[in-house]
């Protein structure tokens, strides 16, 4: 296939662990690739074919409050204005269900500004508002939830475990074992990227596992993995998340999604170097 011929796609936020992994699936998939990182400005007045927006601060975000909108809204919002697209998709995240009674793509969702902690929320909705206020009609949003892989430079709490059992053979947690939330795989994310933009109809889709892991599965699969002994701190609170809906993700063909327990081998070696 020529150049001319294969189709095109812009990844914003290349160098990041969702922007890394995208690059590589949509080449090996056919795409002419850009790969764009943050203070690359040569997306200005360009036609970027398939567009996927995956810059954002998460962890941080307390402490870096104008650098989030900057990277949620601000940035969003001049690529927006300034290029042409085949279509677009921006990554928020399934966090913003947090105060929420559904995970319903379309559900209401509380936030408040004078909670520090909805600052993340806030501007991610804010973001979603702009790209499907834009006007364009192909602008999509896909809501992420907590993707995982072989992220080694992730201070997230699988990532974290997975480095305690390899360095220190024991893994101590801060929160019980009946804690839960939902994962997702990198290689899932990414066929689901590409899915939305390509032959995604819907304007917002929610992209997880659609089933919530808790902290006892993924401890006992590391136990019998890597010998590591687990403990857990008394009185250790158990932090929940609402299960994710995933009826749009389905429809759109992206199933058979990997489940986190099933690759902890995998993730394990990895960190054992």
């Amino acid at each position: 296939m020529t150049d001319a011929a294969r189709p095109r796609a812009t990844v914003f936020g290349a160098n990041g662990f969702v922007g890394r992994a995208l690059v590589d699936h949509l080449t090996r998939a056919g795409y002419d690739v850009r790969a764009l990182v943050r203070g690359d400005t040569s997306w200005r007045g360009a036609e970027l074919g398939h567009a996927f927006y995956t810059i954002g601060l998460t962890a941080d975000f307390r402490s870096r409050p104008f650098e989030t909108i900057d990277a949620h809204v601000s940035l969003l919002t001049e690529i927006l204005r300034g290029c042409r697209f085949q279509s677009f998709v921006y990554t928020s995240s399934t966090r913003v269900y947090g105060p929420a009674a559904s995970t319903d793509e379309l559900a209401p969702i509380p936030a408040s500004p004078a909670n520090p902690d909805h600052l993340y929320n806030l501007s991610k909705l804010m973001g979603e508002a702009a790209c499907l206020g834009s006007g364009l009609a192909t602008a999509r949003v896909a809501r992420l939830s907590n993707v995982f892989g072989a992220d080694l430079a992730s201070q997230n709490f699988l990532t974290s475990v997975l480095r305690e059992a390899a360095e220190t053979g024991s893994v101590h947690l801060k929160t019980s074992l009946a804690s839960e939330k939902d994962y997702v795989w990198v290689g899932d994310v990414v066929r689901a990227l590409e899915a939305i933009a390509v032959r995604g109809s819907e304007p917002i889709t929610n992209v997880a596992f659609g089933r919530n892991t808790t902290h006892r599965e993924i401890m006992e699969r590391i136990e019998a993995e890597t010998g590591a002994a687990i403990s857990v701190a008394p009185n250790a609170p158990t932090v929940t998340f609402p299960e994710i809906e995933t009826r749009r993700l389905d429809a759109l063909g992206v199933t058979g999604r990997r489940p986190l327990v099933s690759m902890i081998g995998e993730l394990a070696a990895v960190f054992k170097g």
